[in-house]
């Protein structure tokens, strides 16, 4: 009798584990520079004129988060931090095109500080930590996580099996045309952009991720789709669409004056862009949709797939020539701003498990794909890595409206984010539930105050009644104290991060305080690979030196190291691969002194003889 009946357990228990479902499917769709008006279903106030019938459906089939947001407002950063886990601001990759020397003309008062152009090459990115638990990792689209688009370290260098990063029609659509008024894709054999039997023109990009997925089927499967849709140049290959959206909003393709004056979405390009997009996500999803899945025999792909859509950063509302791209109203302002238009985003999630046409006011972050993703695919997060996202996973499936659901990597509950940009107006914010603060780093330029305060919304029960998100209420003078708490607060992060922030310009021609008190390098020494140089202080004390280097292996792009101080010295000790360095010293009073100010940089090893 007792073997009997372990014998029908053990039965039972094959039966159950070859009924077991298998490890999802990912999707991540990540849109360049799609605004968060630019999706009809995220209209308020004025309806968009963009057609997104597929993001729409996107939305039906899961949760819309109405309070999403990058984890910077340009794309380098974000993408980095969405790959990584790792906020810009610990990551000090800050903004696009790092990898430079810091430095500022004679106009300007505040010097952004160094930053990376690149993920380290052996990151622990999301792509490696999958493929290392069984599964297979696809790229198609844009990358920018390296000092140039196509430099190293590339997709195949951070855990990715394939990539559509290469070659002539890298790109896809979003190849440059000579002329936008002319030279549209059409139905001939042979035109790489042939329409296809929707009239939308063929998207290598697009082609290239559904190869993927049909090649790598037979294995759970990561899919990082990245169009470089939206991004300029501003232009359709669609003549069609072209002309719907000229007729839609009364304008003149040949005109961008028409565009460029009046408030709203007037850019029949952009439109047209949008439309495209939209295009490509339906064809991944009637993939999935169609597609029988050979690891769960009886189901289609879609039936095991997770899917996410965002975008790595606000609408650009301009560009070149002057010409509009888009209109982020009411949200302030877009891309390359912490306000609202340059971070809030577009965030759809949908998947097994999670509920259909659903709706939250949450808070989360591209940041939160890494843990999320992982707990989605019952794989453990990496021993010592660092993850400054959420893991999502308990809000989908749970309470919608509950945001203690989400918990840090410490385990509380997440309530609050901060965005670190020492860039333009060089800016860092916080928001800590219904209230954002705003640090404007330039206090000597009048033009903005130190500090400005929103509320942005007033949540009751877990849904948030609109107040200002248009930020234009400064309600610091108001709430000092509210003000003060949430300095003091994105004090203590970008401190726990070491985040850089910008420094005051000894050599501005308006005066600043303290300008006179900075301090100077009289001279230096090398001995092979270590800087000693000699310091005079001529009133504020020097409290670091760094070194910016570069390698014979990496041509324009510089790094960073941490010197030592000490007694009138600055000691910086370089990499062996170091080649040539300046040196900064940053002073009591946050000025910075660049040394040598002429003649290139000091060179090192072989090259100092």
């Amino acid at each position: 009798m007792i073997k009997r009946l372990l014998f029908a357990v053990s039965i039972l228990g094959i039966a159950a584990s070859a009924f077991a479902k298998p490890a999802p499917n990912i999707v991540l769709m990540l849109a360049d520079d799609l605004g968060w008006q630019d999706v009809k279903s995220y209209d308020i106030d004025a309806p968009s004129p963009m057609d997104t019938p597929n993001i729409d459906a996107l939305a039906k089939r899961g949760i819309l988060f109405r309070h999403a947001y990058s984890p910077a407002p340009s794309c380098t950063p974000s993408r980095c931090a969405i790959m990584s886990g790792n906020h810009p601001a610990r990551a000090q990759t800050t903004h696009v095109s790092g990898g430079n020397p810091p430095g500022a003309n004679d106009n300007q008062r505040l010097i952004t500080p160094w930053f990376s152009g690149r993920m380290p090459a052996n990151e622990q990115t999301i792509a490696r930590t999958l493929r290392e638990n069984g599964y297979a990792t696809g790229h198609a689209g844009k990358w920018h996580m390296s000092h140039g688009h196509f430099a190293f370290p590339g997709p195949l260098d951070q855990g990715f099996d394939f990539t559509t990063h290469q070659g002539s029609n890298a790109r896809g659509v979003q190849k440059g045309m000579k002329n936008r008024l002319e030279g549209f894709a059409t139905d001939k054999p042979g035109d790489p952009y042939r329409l296809d039997a929707e009239g939308f023109p063929t998207d290598s990009v697009t082609e290239g991720a559904l190869k993927f997925m049909e090649t790598n089927k037979e294995k759970p499967f990561f899919l990082y789709y990245a169009t470089w849709l939206v991004h300029a140049p501003i232009q359709s290959r669609s003549k069609a669409l072209l002309d719907k959206y000229c007729q839609k909003l009364g304008v003149d393709p040949a005109n961008s004056k028409e565009w460029t004056t009046d408030e709203g979405q007037k850019n029949p390009y952009y439109c047209a862009m949008v439309e495209t997009y939209d295009h490509y996500v339906g064809q991944l999803i009637k993939f999935l949709e169609t597609t029988d899945d050979p690891r769960n025999p009886g189901h289609k792909l879609i039936d095991n797939t997770y899917i996410f859509l965002s975008s790595d950063n606000g609408g650009a509302e301009g560009g070149h020539h002057g010409e509009n791209f888009t209109d982020n109203a009411p949200l302030d302002e877009g891309k390359t701003s912490p306000r609202e238009g340059g971070v809030r985003v577009p965030f759809l999630v949908a998947g097994p498990g999670i509920p259909a046409g659903k709706e939250s006011d949450v808070m989360v972050n591209g940041l939160d794909f890494y843990p999320t993703i992982l707990s989605m695919a019952g794989v453990k997060k990496p021993e010592g890595k660092n993850l400054d996202g959420a893991n999502l996973q308990p809000l989908l499936t749970g309470a919608l409206e509950d945001s203690s659901l989400v918990l840090d990597q410490h385990g509380k509950p997440r309530t609050e984010m901060i965005w670190h940009y020492p860039h333009g107006n060089h800016q860092s914010t916080i928001r800590t539930g219904d209230f954002k603060l705003i640090r404007n780093y330039d206090t000597e330029s009048k033009k903005a105050p130190a500090l400005e305060l929103y509320r942005l919304v007033d949540t009751k029960d877990g849904k948030s009644g609109r107040v200002d998100i248009e930020e234009a209420k400064n309600l610091a003078a108001e709430q000092p104290e509210k003000a003060a708490e949430l300095n003091a607060r994105l004090t203590e992060i970008l401190a726990e991060m070491k985040a850089s922030l910008p420094y005051w310009n000894p050599n501005c021609k308006f005066r600043l305080p303290n300008q006179k008190k900075v301090p100077a390098i009289t001279g230096h020494t090398v001995d092979g690979q270590t800087v000693t140089a000699t310091i005079k202080e001529n009133g504020a004390r020097v409290v670091r030196a760094d070194g910016i280097y570069t390698t014979k292996d990496t041509p324009g792009e510089w790094f960073r190291v941490i010197g030592e101080v000490d007694a009138g010295t600055a000691k910086i000790t370089l990499p062996a691969e170091a080649t040539q360095t300046f040196i900064n010293l940053i002073d009591e009073n946050n000025f910075m002194v660049s040394y040598p100010q002429a003649g290139g940089a000091i060179p090192l090893g072989a090259a100092a003889k």
